[in-house]
């Protein structure tokens, strides 16, 4: 059987820890599992990406080249360059440009929060709801979603108290 993994960096150029998108990076890890450890690159969108680029999916991330962990870098921040259509990206129609982009690492935190924001600033009932830290997506809440502890009634110690039936 022929081996289709063999590296093109030997084990002297072999890089322990790397970092692609902002992101510190087990060199050991495969290279699709570790492009999905970058926050808004999932394990589909990373195959995508190394399919496009011609880079063997299975390779230890350790082993890739400078020139090809540039190109993933560059991909990553452009994801319009690989051919991933429009409904695949995180961010449809901006609110603020109106365009088709993805989002990664901080960026995706930072827009999210803004969007919560803005719906609590325009008093909406999405806003209403995250502002009381309920369930914003319709989901029912009569019996889930508790976050103290147990409700429901307390149970009464040993005594009965003096006004009570049956006591003595």
């Amino acid at each position: 059987m022929e081996c289709s993994f063999i590296s093109k960096l030997s084990v002297e150029e072999f890089k322990h820890i790397l970092r692609i998108a902002g992101k510190d990076i087990e060199g050991s890890k495969k290279s699709i599992v570790a492009l999905s450890e970058v926050k808004g690159v999932g394990y589909n969108l990373s195959q995508v990406i190394l399919q496009s680029l011609n880079i063997n999916p299975y390779l230890r991330v350790g082993f890739l080249t400078d020139k090809e962990l540039s190109e993933i870098e560059n991909s990553i921040r452009n994801i319009g360059t690989v051919g991933v259509p429009n409904w695949y990206l995180n961010r449809r129609k901006d609110m603020d440009s109106g365009a088709d982009i993805h989002l990664i690492t901080s960026d995706l935190d930072f827009t999210q929060s803004n969007d919560i924001d803005r719906e609590k600033s325009v008093m909406s009932w999405r806003g209403y709801r995250h502002m009381f830290g309920l369930r914003v997506r319709g989901q029912c809440t009569r019996t889930t979603g508790r976050k103290a502890s147990a409700v429901g009634v307390k149970k009464a110690s040993g005594k009965a108290p003096a006004g009570a039936p049956g006591a003595k």
